[in-house]
């Protein structure tokens, strides 16, 4: 029973053990949830997460001005950031486009420190078109962190 309830298997062994919990719970007229820490107090090894284990970020979608997908596009990038761009989405603004990119927020940073040149700095000029749109996704980026 305890085995059912918290590894993982197949959706159909879900519903048996849903079940099964669901019964278990009727027979001793508690609820599933006292069913279930009792199973965590007594078989700590089967339990599903760890406590310490932080949880995963979750991928948020931003959208990129064209100018800073276009320099991105012929920079140098890590695998995880070119799959990010790839997979960005373009839609149409006006004379430009935007590209709606999904990815966890470490990645979304990473494409902006990427940028950085757009600002002007390392002794290139700065055309302030581009500079506008890295700070605009700077600023959609910074939204994201706590």
């Amino acid at each position: 029973m305890a085995n059912l309830v918290y590894k993982r298997v197949s959706t159909d062994q879900q519903s048996t053990a849903r079940q099964n919990l669901a019964a278990l719970a009727r027979d001793h007229r508690v609820s599933r949830g006292a069913i279930r820490t009792a199973v965590a107090d007594l078989l700590p090894d089967h339990t599903a997460t760890e406590e310490d284990a932080p949880a995963p970020e979750s991928p948020v979608t931003l959208d990129m001005p064209g100018k800073v997908a276009d320099f991105l596009r012929t920079a140098e990038l890590e695998p995880a950031e070119r799959a990010a761009l790839d997979q960005g989405a373009t839609v149409r603004r006006g004379q430009g486009y935007t590209l709606r990119v999904s990815a966890v927020p470490a990645v979304h940073r990473q494409l902006l420190a990427r940028c950085q040149p757009l600002d002007g700095s390392q002794g290139l000029p700065a055309v302030p078109a581009q500079r506008k749109a890295r700070r605009e996704y700077g600023n959609r980026v910074s939204a994201l962190t706590p």
